[in-house]
């Protein structure tokens, strides 16, 4: 959807106000640019930071002392919020508000804004709970209640553009494109998420001990995560962009459906407890979903990589590999891990390998333009960061079996270097970014003048 792409209304010209109303709602989407470059600025903060940072710490104390005993669950619980939630969450509110049409109401353009503080200060009240413990039973479910207010200010913004309104006679009726159908369910998977966390961080104020979840509750809200909400958020935005970028057909409808349906099967029987049945459901969705990408197929033109790296087709079906990857590993989990390190490699797999090299592919594709940027800032420095990302991963995935399980001490020395590189790859990309969406030129003062 290209929400810069603004039709001419007939009422203007009869009002004779072309000029001016033209001039109203390019300020409007200057100021959803503005919005959006908030978002990201926030994103790459909480990616960089309370993300990356505190998980490379976390890796050296668990390298340091050759397993999780003498680290917090709540340190550990504290990164994956950041990196979840304040990193790709706020990614996808961003890109989501952005996405919506342009409108006049001021009271709707100002739930952006309201959703970006509830949703910055949520995530980040809730680091202070987890990492300094600081009024934590205080905090936890503040910081639960607002994630949960700015998602459900989130969904009221984007009802408001289904309804017809000003008198206007509704469009014909069009089923529900299979792109926007997928991440609906992602943004169904969030809102869950949302919720599940607020009820939990309630109950650990009232009976808790810690400002951790317990083990096995983490494990289910975990899954949730990663297939409910990361998984149909990228696999929705795939079928949406890829087809154009790679030059690929468009998704095999069919196919696509049942893997999306398979991975919330396999969400609904992990969160039953039922690992293994859940693992199966999962590793055939996350083949499945290559095949209905038509990833597997040589591309019918070339890709469109004007602006950025001409490795992205590369990095792209790269991340789709590290998904079945993740889905192998979770399997092999259910079936032998012994002390969380099985585990650990598949979420990682997928959380990185998967997720965040695909907003590392995408987003230096898109969140310019979205941004209301002409360029990225450096095409090298997106290659530095992708190549960075992969070792960086590679290594973490491999040693951690082998460590955690006992099978080779000498994987607890790799450890540590594969959280150096996915830290100078998280940082690289937060500058390449950061430069580009902040002090990029803009492409509205090109457009007037």
């Amino acid at each position: 959807m290209n929400a810069h792409a603004i039709p001419f209304d007939t009422q203007i010209a009869e009002n004779g106000s072309a000029d001016s109303t033209m001039g109203s709602i390019l300020t409007r989407e200057r100021h959803k640019s503005l919005m959006l470059r908030a978002w990201i600025a926030a994103g790459l903060f909480y990616m960089a930071l309370p993300g990356t940072l505190l998980g490379f710490s976390n890796l050296m104390a668990i390298a340091t002392h050759h397993g999780l005993g003498a680290l917090s669950p709540a340190w550990i619980q504290g990164h994956g919020h950041a990196q979840v939630f304040g990193w790709i969450g706020s990614f996808v509110l961003g890109i989501g508000f952005y996405s919506q049409p342009t409108i006049k109401d001021r009271s709707v353009i100002r739930l952006p804004l309201a959703c970006f503080l509830l949703w910055t200060v949520g995530v980040g009240l809730r680091w202070a709970a987890s990492i300094y413990g600081w009024h934590w039973r205080i905090l936890l479910p503040v910081s639960g209640a607002m994630e949960l207010g700015a998602i459900q200010l989130f969904l009221m913004a984007a009802s408001q553009h289904k309804l017809p309104g000003n008198g206007e006679k509704s469009a014909p009726r069009r089923g529900i494109e299979l792109w926007m159908s997928t991440v609906l369910v992602g943004t169904a998977g969030l809102t869950v998420a949302v919720f599940f966390n607020l009820v939990e961080c309630i109950r650990l104020a009232i009976a808790g001990t810690a400002p951790a979840f317990p083990h096995g509750l983490d494990q289910r809200y975990l899954v949730l995560l990663a297939w409910g909400f990361l998984t149909p958020f990228v696999w929705g935005f795939s079928a949406r962009w890829l087809p154009s970028f790679l030059a690929i057909p468009k998704p095999h409808e069919r196919l696509m459906r049942t893997a999306v349906s398979l991975a919330v099967a396999g969400v609904l029987a992990g969160l039953a407890g039922f690992a293994l049945a859940a693992t199966i459901l999962l590793l055939v969705s996350a083949v499945a979903i290559a095949p209905a990408l038509h990833l597997l197929e040589r591309p019918h033109g070339k890709a469109k990589v004007q602006g950025i790296h001409p490795s992205f087709p590369v990095f792209a079906r790269l991340s789709y590999l590290w998904l079945a990857i993740a889905a192998a590993l979770g399997v092999w989990a259910a079936v032998a891990d012994q002390h969380g390190g099985i585990w650990g490699a598949s979420r990682h797999a997928l959380t990185v390998g998967f997720a965040a090299n695909m907003v590392f592919t995408i987003g230096p594709r898109i969140l310019p333009h979205f941004s209301g940027v002409r360029a990225l800032f450096s095409k090298r420095l997106m290659l530095l960061s992708l190549v960075l990302l992969q070792v960086g991963c590679t290594l973490r995935v491999g040693s951690e079996p082998l460590a955690y399980e006992g099978i080779a001490s000498l994987a607890w020395k790799t450890l540590p270097v594969s959280g150096m590189l996915e830290l100078s790859a998280v940082l690289v990309f937060a500058l390449n970014m950061g430069l580009t969406v902040l002090g990029g030129q803009s492409a509205f003062a090109e457009n007037q003048g």
